[in-house]
């Protein structure tokens, strides 16, 4: 039995709900409800297959190409690291993903909402990390992809309330929030790290 609630705390910080809620907002300020609606929608699917597709598959090209997971760990909690520092100390995920937005209408759901806001390199190692096959089984891995599912489930609910949420906070509010995570992100990585070297020099 997985710990539940610790997996969905670790989602929820690489995911960044609360982050991407700016980014919605922005990216979706010259459509109408009806289009919002679709776009978190269309956003929402596609991360659930992306990261659905790290779940099952993950591990498996990992050791086609020869690489041990311990080391994917390690290279993955310095990539989460230095992605946490970016979070704390430069731009704010909103602020920094902004900048990206795409006029297109078309392209919205898909670029930067779903990739790489939602589905951000922190989720698809943590999609790959809670789900080691030699750690956790079928059942477990089966019950971490729920659990993600849910926090996926979160970022198109707070998505459908942005137009609330975004009087309630403000991009002021929604920058202190993505920093705050960064911290927690950090703290993930550091773990990762550390228990990437000790994997690698027990085996």
């Amino acid at each position: 039995m997985i710990d539940y609630l610790a997996v969905f705390i670790t989602f929820f910080a690489v995911i960044d709900p609360i982050g991407t809620v700016p980014v919605f907002i922005a990216v979706t300020k010259s459509y109408d409800q009806k289009t919002k609606r679709r776009i978190a929608l269309l956003a929402t699917v596609v991360v659930a297959f992306v990261l659905l597709f790290f779940v099952i598959i993950g591990e498996i090209i990992l050791q086609a190409l020869s690489i041990p997971l311990s080391a994917f760990q390690i290279s993955g909690g310095i990539v989460l690291f230095l992605f946490a520092l970016n979070m704390i100390f430069g731009d704010s995920k909103p602020e920094e993903e902004i900048k990206s937005l795409q006029v297109s209408h078309k392209d919205t759901a898909i670029f930067p909402l779903a990739v790489p806001s939602i589905a951000s390199p922190g989720a698809m190692l943590g999609a790959v990390l809670l789900t080691k096959n030699s750690v956790f089984s079928i059942l477990e891995q089966l019950q971490t992809a729920m659990v993600m599912l849910s926090v996926l489930l979160v970022v198109y609910l707070l998505m459908l309330l942005s137009g609330l949420i975004s009087k309630f906070i403000g991009t002021s509010g929604a920058s202190v929030i993505s920093r705050v995570m960064g911290i927690l992100l950090s703290a993930i990585a550091t773990t990762n790290i550390l228990t990437g070297l000790s994997d690698y020099y027990h085996a």
